[in-house]
């Protein structure tokens, strides 16, 4: 059965629940597939607000579920240090990406990385940073190859992190 096309939607605090239960399912995947680690931290619909407060959530629908989602912001997530980005006068962050178990590997995330970097004109903005655990479990390989370049490594709470950017 063939997919309907796919289009990110804004999430608004209604779909709060939805979005913590998919960040969640994502969290558990990572957790059997690689063990323990940052990833298993539970999101809370709480945390799903806090977040929709300091930036802008974006979601792929199927059906009455969320089957991927982003979060952009302006704002730095305080675990990032700017001295490892290029030069940039409207930056935005990308905080958080989760793509459903079932549905990876089939192009939803490169789909969501497209979206963003669309976003991201339409801001304006005029780079896209972001960082991603250097593991098994992190996806810094799949951000390679949507474009980004990796800028730095750094550690955070014992797990290595890269990070990575894309001028726009």
């Amino acid at each position: 059965m063939p997919f309907p096309p796919l289009q990110l939607w804004l999430a608004s605090p209604t779909h709060a629940p939805a979005l913590a239960a998919l960040q969640n399912e994502v969290g558990r995947y990572l957790t059997e597939q690689y063990g323990k680690g940052l990833w298993s931290l539970r999101t809370t619909e709480k945390g799903v607000l806090f977040d929709m407060r300091r930036g802008r959530i974006y979601f792929a629908p199927e059906g009455d579920r969320p089957i991927a989602k982003l979060t952009l912001s302006t704002r730095k997530p305080w675990a990032i240090d700017t001295k490892y980005f290029s030069a940039s006068q409207r930056q935005l962050y990308l905080t958080s990406m989760a793509v459903a178990p079932e549905r990876q590997g089939q192009g939803l995330g490169r789909f969501c990385m497209e979206e963003a970097c669309r976003i991201a004109r339409d801001w304006p903005a005029d780079a896209i940073r972001l960082d991603a655990w250097n593991s098994k479990a992190g996806a810094g390989e799949f951000y390679r190859k949507c474009g980004f370049r990796e800028t730095g490594r750094a550690t955070y709470r014992t797990s290595p992190l890269i990070y990575l950017e894309m001028l726009l």
